[in-house]
C-alpha cells in the first residue's frame, strides 16, 4: 500500500514550515502530499458537514486552508519525488477551462505527478458567496471533467453541453501522460456512481471499517456494472481511527483492498508534530511493504 499525507497544506502555510514538511515527509517515505479546499469559511453555516455526527465541520473561521494548487506547486519543487493531489478540489466552483490549464501546468512542472481528487461540495453557503448555482452541481462537475479531458486529449478540442460550450480550441500545455488521474471523493450513492462511471480512483471519507467495507463493495460492483474493470479503480481510505493502533490499522486496510492509506496531517500539527510524523512513518512504512 501507498501512504499519503492528507491535508498537508493545512498544517504548513509559510515558506519555512512548508519546506520543512515537504522535505521531511519525502525523506520519511510518504508517497504523496495532498491539499484540501475551501475558498471561504462563512460565519454562519447551516449546511450539514457529512463526516461528523453533529454535522459541524471541525474547523474554526481562521483554520488555514491555502489554495491547494498553488501550495502543491510549491510542494512539487520542495519534494521532487512525491505525487501531488487534492483532497478534495470542489470542481463545480471552478471554471473548467482555467482549471484544465492550471492542472496541466502543474503536471508539466512536476513531471507528471498530479492527481485530481474532487468532490461536488457540501456547503451551499460557499456556493452562494461565489455566485455559483448549488442546484445540479453534480451534473456540472461531470461536464467539467469531460470538457477538461477533451482539452487534455489534444489540440482543436470542442465541447458542447449544458454548462460548458466552446468551439474548437487548443489548451497548452497538456498533461505529461495525456491525462490526469481523477479520484472521486464522497460517501453518498451519487459519489459511488460517479466514481464507477468516470474515476480512476475512489476516496470515501468513512472511517468505520464496516461501513468502509460496504462502500468499497458497492463502488466495485457499480464499476463492473458500468462496464469497467473494478480492479483498475484505486481505493484511497482515511487512516483516522486506525491511528490508535497503526499495525492493526494497516492490516485492516489491506484486508479491505485499500491501495493508498491517507493519513491526516492534522495528527502532526503543532510543536514537535514533524518529529511525531517521522516516528509514525518508521512504524507504518515497513508494514505497508510486507
Amino acid at each position: 500500500m501507498k501512504v499519503g499525507l492528507a491535508f498537508a497544506s493545512s498544517i504548513a502555510q509559510d515558506h519555512k514550515r512548508s519546506m520543512e514538511l515537504c522535505r521531511r515527509a519525502e525523506a520519511a517515505g510518504f508517497e504523496s502530499l495532498w491539499g484540501g479546499e475551501h475558498v471561504i469559511m462563512p460565519d454562519a453555516i447551516v449546511s450539514k458537514y457529512p463526516y461528523t455526527p453533529d454535522g459541524k465541520i471541525p474547523a474554526e473561521p481562521e483554520t488555514p486552508i491555502p489554495d491547494p494548487l498553488i501550495w502543491l506547486a510549491f510542494a512539487a519543487a520542495a519534494a521532487p519525488t512525491m505525487r501531488l493531489g487534492t483532497c478534495i478540489l470542489i470542481v463545480p466552483q471552478r471554471n473548467p477551462l482555467i482549471l484544465a490549464k492550471e492542472l496541466a501546468t502543474l503536471d508539466q512542472l512536476s513531471g507528471g505527478r498530479v492527481e485530481l481528487g474532487l468532490g461536488v461540495g457540501w456547503m451551499q453557503e460557499e456556493f452562494d458567496a461565489l455566485g455559483i448555482p448549488w442546484e445540479r452541481r453534480g451534473a456540472r462537475n461531470d461536464e467539467y471533467i469531460e470538457a477538461m479531458r477533451a482539452l487534455w486529449a489534444g489540440p482543436h478540442a470542442e465541447y458542447h453541453g449544458d454548462f460548458v460550450n466552446f468551439e474548437p480550441a487548443t489548451c497548452s500545455p497538456r498533461p505529461v501522460n495525456g491525462d490526469i488521474p481523477v479520484i472521486v471523493g464522497g460517501d453518498s450513492e451519487a459519489a459511488v456512481r460517479r466514481a464507477a462511471r468516470i474515476a480512476d480512483g475512489y476516496f470515501p471519507g468513512e472511517g468505520d471499517a464496516d461501513r468502509l467495507a460496504g462502500l468499497i463493495t458497492r463502488v466495485k460492483q457499480a464499476t463492473e456494472d458500468a462496464g469497467r474493470n473494478p480492479a483498475k479503480l484505486e481505493i484511497n481510505a482515511m487512516f483516522g481511527t486506525q491511528f490508535a493502533d497503526p499495525e492493526a490499522g494497516v492490516e485492516q486496510m489491506d484486508s479491505l483492498g485499500v491501495d493508498r492509506i491517507m493519513v491526516p496531517a492534522f495528527f502532526f500539527a503543532g510543536d514537535g508534530g514533524l518529529d511525531r510524523m517521522e516516528k509514525f512513518a518508521e512504524t507504518v512504512m515497513p508494514l505497508t511493504r510486507s
